[in-house]
């Protein structure tokens, strides 16, 4: 970092349920970054405070000198800052009931709706005017500032993000999930392997899968989960979902491992391991959520992230999370705290993030955004190229880039038909509805969503 002064960190939706706090524990688990500024801003002043309160109790139990500032300013939290981390929903769950329960009227049944089909296009969308705001505030009190997305659906508001011109990396969990799921399968110390990863997010591919020493695993891999996961598995043989969704559980689950029958049928249609649950994963493609029975084939027992985000305790979540981080302060899977760090003391590491594809995958559209390895240091987020896909898996990357892209130049545009085309092309509601039902249900979504649309996308009846 070209400053010598205490780096200042802002999180922007600092109130959300538990993850912001467990973000707060990441960042002071490393010692470079005990004695920074953390200022916490979100719209609601009670939950933001919630989440100070309980950052500076963990900083004081171990003795930092944390300095934690909270504020519903945007401007405020943002004027000065070195590094800034979104991890906010717009709309909260009231929002959100729309986005899963207009679509299941119709027919398209979504198990989390945040990141892709209708459920994703409309959190995206209801979300554009904050970050239009973020940009135009950041550009004049922190051009330099490197920005770290958490908000799903996480291609489109990164890649927008960036076309605002904003310099932002989006962070997600599921490569550190998914090889060590995969790892824990095997029987393999996850020190010990080796991996490549590249696509998009939730739907990245692992091209190489290894134990040091050069020794491949897919073959392994290949074969126990075509022993373990086959199609048809009753519900009573699953495991149970132990909740914890960090994607770095100690056992399998139902949420991850446990429940794998969609992502083993990818990978023996199409030769990879994809990184995201098979309860998510179902929802990218075609193929598996067709028709209820259909479902119950690939995924015997339902996983709804609607209803787990509706039974949430947030107070109680934090306060666990709190006593937990006392007695045991360490960094979790997720990338973010180790990215803040190495640009603090310019001690390399290397993250998958989300960033734009500026050549980076040769065979994925230009203005997609996509997942890769990134090294970064003092100079901050630095993607490499990894080249070509296996031709298979860009064009099912493909189907779901066509979506993002065509979103994102909604909102950059101002363009509703845009928002119809990108609903439209979503696989899954294109394998489910025709165009006029299409067109119905996207209507209603932008009725029910009108109130915080960008005033380009509401409907003249609003």
């Amino acid at each position: 970092m070209a400053t010598t002064r205490t780096p200042k960190i802002t999180i922007i939706g600092a109130g959300g349920f538990v993850f912001p706090f467990r973000l707060i524990g990441d960042l002071v688990s490393f010692p470079a970054l005990r004695s920074v500024t953390l200022h916490l801003m979100d719209l609601d002043a009670g939950r933001v405070a919630r989440t100070a309160k309980a950052a500076r109790e963990l900083v004081a139990h171990h003795g930092f000198d944390t300095t934690v500032l909270e504020t519903t300013d945007r401007r405020e939290a943002l004027d000065g800052a070195d590094v800034v981390i979104i991890t906010f929903q717009v709309g909260g769950v009231d929002s959100y009931r729309h986005d899963v329960e207009i679509p299941r009227r119709y027919g398209v049944d979504q198990t989390v709706g945040d990141t892709v089909g209708p459920g994703g296009v409309f959190r995206f969308l209801r979300s554009v005017d904050a970050y239009a705001g973020i940009a135009a505030d950041a550009l004049e009190l922190c051009p330099d500032a490197q920005f770290i997305n958490y908000a799903n659906p996480m291609a489109m508001a990164t890649a927008y993000l960036n076309a605002k011109g904003l310099r932002t990396v989006g962070l997600c969990h599921s490569v550190q999930g998914t090889t060590r799921m995969l790892a824990r399968t095997l029987g393999v110390d996850y020190d010990e392997v080796e991996y490549v990863c590249a696509g998009i997010n939730h739907q990245a591919w692992i091209l190489d899968f290894k134990q040091r020493g050069g020794e491949d695993l897919y073959p392994r891999l290949r074969e126990v989960m075509g022993q373990r996961h086959r199609r048809g598995i009753a519900a009573a043989d699953l495991l149970g979902d132990d909740g914890d969704h960090s994607e770095a559980a100690a056992a399998a689950s139902n949420y991850e491992g446990g429940n794998e029958q969609v992502r083993t049928a990818i990978m023996q249609a199409f030769g990879y391991f994809q990184t995201e649950s098979s309860h998510h994963a179902s929802e990218y493609l075609p193929y598996f959520r067709k028709d209820a029975g259909t479902v119950l084939e690939y995924i015997p027992e339902r996983w709804d992230y609607y209803e787990i985000c509706v039974a949430h305790d947030e107070q109680g979540d934090v306060d666990q999370q709190l006593e937990r981080l006392k007695a045991d302060l360490k960094p979790s899977v997720e990338y973010g705290a180790s990215i803040v760090n190495a640009i603090v003391t310019g001690v390399p590491t290397v993250v998958y993030g989300n960033v734009p594809n500026t050549g980076l995958i040769g065979n994925l559209p230009d203005d997609a955004c996509v997942e890769v390895p990134c090294l970064v240091d003092a100079n901050g987020v630095q993607p490499t190229a990894v080249g070509q896909l296996p031709p298979q898996l860009a064009a099912l990357n493909r189907t779901n880039v066509n979506v993002q892209t065509l979103a994102v130049r909604a909102a950059l545009e101002g363009s509703i038909e845009h928002v119809h085309h990108a609903v439209a092309l979503d696989p899954l509601t294109g394998a489910l509805l025709t165009l006029d039902r299409i067109r119905s249900m996207t209507d209603e979504l932008l009725e029910a969503h009108a109130a915080l649309l960008p005033e380009p996308l509401r409907p003249a009846t609003a």
